[in-house]
């Protein structure tokens, strides 16, 4: 697909300060976060599809009432199920260094939905097909969140999915310079996030932050993750 439909899911970053931790009482560990989210999605009474909000109020104004303009995308979460020796994790990629606009950031795999895909999980899949080597037949989907907004004109669906553990991928070079695993229960930890200021359209914006070893999870696919992990918390309370 054109580099543009992918690489403007996210806005541009500058000037970040101000690391402030989040915090819930509802933390889950390694044994218990693989089966929250499966009990999660088994209760279909509990999962809501509310627009995923971001943390500053002054972008959700931009984007809010212009949801229909807007062009339709979706990314997958890809959960690998947990081994005797292996804890779940989730799959995310960087972006390759040559990209026109956010070059280097971290996201979930997917993009633009095309004329071809029946609805979002299609889109999903077949994105992640064509950016990690991940087949669809491969992928359990088992459920999705709401949608966000993007002021950078896109509304992203995310789907979640299983897949097995130790599969192999094969990134695309020109879009994926490096896939990587982080931690199920980290990223349902909703303590483990943090906001942080940046600079968006010459003002100070709220965003959020996850960190794992030495990768930067922020914008966009942080607020997503973190919606995630306040979706699951909110159904085990």
């Amino acid at each position: 697909m054109p580099a543009v439909s992918r690489h403007s899911l996210l806005p541009t970053v500058q000037n970040l300060q101000d690391h402030t931790p989040m915090t819930d009482p509802t933390t889950p560990t390694d044994s218990t976060a693989y089966q929250a989210l499966i009990d999660y999605f088994s209760n279909s009474k509990s999962i809501d599809l509310t627009p995923i909000a971001h943390p500053d109020s002054s972008i959700n104004k931009m984007v809010d009432g212009h949801e229909k303009s807007l062009r339709k995308a979706a990314v997958l979460i890809p959960v690998t199920r947990p081994q005797a020796d292996r804890k779940s994790q989730i799959i995310l990629t960087v972006r390759a260094e040559n990209l026109r606009s956010h070059a280097g950031q971290i996201s979930l795999p997917g993009g633009t939905s095309e004329a071809q895909d029946a609805d979002a999980i299609a889109t999903a899949l077949r994105e992640s097909e064509e950016e990690i080597g991940l087949r669809a037949e491969q992928v359990e989907v088992i459920g999705q969140l709401g949608d966000m907004a993007l002021p950078s004109g896109f509304q992203v669906t995310p789907i979640v999915g299983l897949i097995e553990s130790g599969l192999s991928f094969t990134p695309c070079p020109i879009e994926v310079a490096e896939l990587f695993q982080a931690p199920l229960d980290l990223i349902l930890d909703m303590t483990a996030y943090t906001t942080s200021v940046m600079t968006f359209d010459e003002k100070p914006r709220k965003i959020l932050e996850l960190y794992y070893e030495d990768y930067r999870i922020w914008g966009a696919t942080a607020a997503i993750l973190y919606h995630l992990a306040k979706e699951v918390s909110k159904s085990r309370e």
